[in-house]
């Protein structure tokens, strides 16, 4: 094995797990750390950089990062609560008026036409009015948010957050023109736009053809998820029936049922075709709806609607077993059951769908009717329109857009310059020691045993009182307090030096978890036995391991597990010969505005 830069961005990038499974690379210990120290609107400029809608995403956010936490690994807690330290930087932020990007009132004569007002053609007028483009968004809706909005019920994200950081963004100059949905693709390219960015998301809502669902059309009592929380969002519906089956388990069913709930409902049930452990649903969003009483029917495939004198009368189901054969899952119909109900929602996943983009001017589909776009730039077929958020690749969750906006921001950028749109600045990162005397560090590196705080709620009584009652009241001072430090600084790295080390074996004896071995390594030794011969196995290949050049005295290797190092800094504070320190690395992820910067030698990068 070949010694490790620790130096290399990426490997420094890869071991702060939570911004590495960040799609949007947010600073997670960063923002983090200045909650801890109090400074909270700081926090919450951090968070913007790249996530740019911290108070929406602290709610709503699908959280891969927390899956991706090391707390996890480490002592078997769960992770940190990334998300919701985040809607803390939001709640608690002085105003950022003064704070926030400003457009320009030189234009620099480039026009950008966006269809969508939602988080991805946001994010690209984000990153684009403040270096002087003039950015037009089409919205076929009377507000603005897409799905986030229309989608997302309001006991989860209230108006009032979406309308702030939006405007934040509408403030720079950009032109919202609502109620104006895009007919034709041709036509709006002879508007003379230097460029299009469609954010259009995936708007068609999956529907279920089986036995009586024709007839059942008619009753107006079977909908289609995505249409339903619509008209819930706007008010055109106020109310459902007794009993509902809500056909689907994904995040999208999860807000159905519990809208259901606030509706009126008093039976709601999640009916799913696969096994507990197979739900799409996240594993938060599904424990909100059953602390509320909804009952989740797993293995349960619909079968038809079952109908009566031209009335819903239910549904019938197949019940379903799952067994293994041939290393592949399959299942068999173990029965059949039919289940009561007055109005079935359909929840079973959403589409593209671009009628009003013609087939002749040069964007070509798949065979999904999905358009063909470049995964790195973000370009269509057809040079000039670009596509992100659930209108490139399906549908995904809001932080993807956010990252689909910021990488065809920088596509747009370029290609209305005549510049090559794949060429791009590669990450970097600034490494600085956070040695403050011998044992004194610029961070808190005591490990907090403390499990993970939970956020309050709304009593259970009082927010079925109303639809728009936000339950989660988000952490107070005597949760996030503790919450912060339970973060691991995975940022702040061991950086080893092994010329300086006498190999005393100090840091390995008062390492806590026993991260670190010396081993001898034969050139030709490969990873899989490396791990197998340390201290204590690195069994998760998805980690990393540390392997240093060779020590100056026996020629071993220092290997450390970065799967299981806490970054507490003895090892540091140990070591006689200042061969360990610990080092910040500051991760930097390029967006459009260091494209700039990079091509304008006297202006400093934004």
């Amino acid at each position: 094995m070949k010694p490790t830069d620790t130096y290399h961005p990426d490997y420094f990038h890869k071991v702060v797990d939570c911004q590495w499974a960040c799609p949007a690379h947010t600073d997670v210990p960063g923002y983090i750390r200045l909650i801890a120290q109090g400074r909270y609107t700081d926090a919450y400029m951090l968070n913007r950089d790249s996530n740019v809608f911290p108070g929406i995403l602290g709610r709503v956010c699908d959280r891969p990062c927390e899956p991706a936490c090391r707390r996890g690994r480490v002592d078997d807690e769960k992770p940190v609560a990334i998300c919701r330290l985040k809607r803390v930087t939001y709640d608690l932020k002085d105003d950022i008026a003064e704070r926030l990007p400003q457009a320009p009132k030189k234009k620099n004569g480039k026009k950008i036409a966006c269809i969508g007002a939602g988080c991805a053609s946001l994010t690209v007028a984000n990153d684009l009015a403040p270096l002087g483009y003039e950015v037009t968004i089409f919205e076929k809706l009377d507000v603005t948010g897409g799905l986030m909005r229309s989608n997302i019920p309001r006991f989860r994200l209230p108006p009032n957050v979406l309308d702030e950081e939006i405007d934040n963004i509408l403030d720079m100059d950009v032109d919202l023109r609502l109620n104006s949905p895009i007919q034709s693709m041709k036509a709006l390219l002879e508007e003379g736009y230097d460029a299009v960015f469609v954010g259009a998301g995936a708007p068609r809502g999956k529907d279920l053809k089986l036995e009586g669902r024709d007839e059942a059309q008619d009753t107006g009592r079977v909908h289609i998820g995505i249409n339903w929380l619509e008209s819930v969002a706007f008010e055109h519906i106020e109310s459902i029936g007794k009993k509902v089956l809500i056909i689907g388990a994904g995040n999208t069913a999860m807000d159905c049922c519990r809208t259901s709930l606030r509706l009126g409902a008093h039976d709601v049930r999640v009916m799913a075709r696969k096994p507990s452990d197979q739900l799409k649903a996240s594993e938060w969003e599904l424990e909100d709806a059953l602390d509320e009483g909804v009952e989740l029917m797993t293995c349960h495939s619909p079968k038809a609607f079952v109908m009566e004198d031209g009335q819903l009368k239910g549904m019938t189901f197949e019940v379903l077993e799952y067994f293994e054969k041939d290393g592949r899952q399959k299942s068999k119909v173990i029965n059949e059951i039919f289940l009561p109900c007055d109005d079935v929602i359909l929840a079973i996943g959403q589409e593209n769908a671009f009628p009003w983009i013609e087939r002749d001017i040069g964007i070509e589909f798949n065979e999904w009717d999905v358009p063909l776009v470049d995964k790195i730039t973000y370009q269509s077929t057809r040079p000039g329109v670009f596509f992100g958020g659930d209108a490139a690749f399906g549908p995904e969750n809001i932080i993807w857009a956010v990252r689909h906006g910021h990488e065809a921001a920088i596509s747009i950028h370029k290609y209305v310059n005549g510049e090559d749109i794949t060429q791009r600045l590669p990450n970097a990162v600034d490494v600085h020691t956070v040695k403050m005397g011998q044992h004194e560090w610029a961070y808190s590196n005591q490990y907090a045993p403390e499990e993970r705080r939970l956020v309050p709620h709304v009593d259970m009584k009082k927010r079925f009182k109303n639809v728009n009652i936000e339950v989660e009241l988000g952490f107070g001072q005597e949760e996030w307090a503790v919450e912060v430090e339970r973060c691991l600084n995975c940022d702040i790295q061991t950086i080893f030096f092994n010329e300086k080390c006498i190999e005393c074996d100090a840091c390995i004896d008062i390492c806590p978890t026993q991260c670190l071995t010396m081993l001898h390594i034969d050139e030709e030794e490969s990873e899989e036995s490396v791990r197998s011969r340390l201290k204590v196995p690195a069994n998760n290949p998805d980690q990393d391991i540390y392997v240093s050049a060779k020590l100056p005295q026996t020629k071993r290797h220092m290997i450390k597990d970065e799967d299981q190092c806490v970054h507490c800094g003895l090892c540091a504070e140990r070591c006689p010969t200042a061969a360990w320190d610990m080092k910040h690395g500051e991760v930097f992820i390029p967006k459009v505005s260091d494209e700039v910067a990079a091509r304008t030698p006297d202006k400093k990068r934004a």
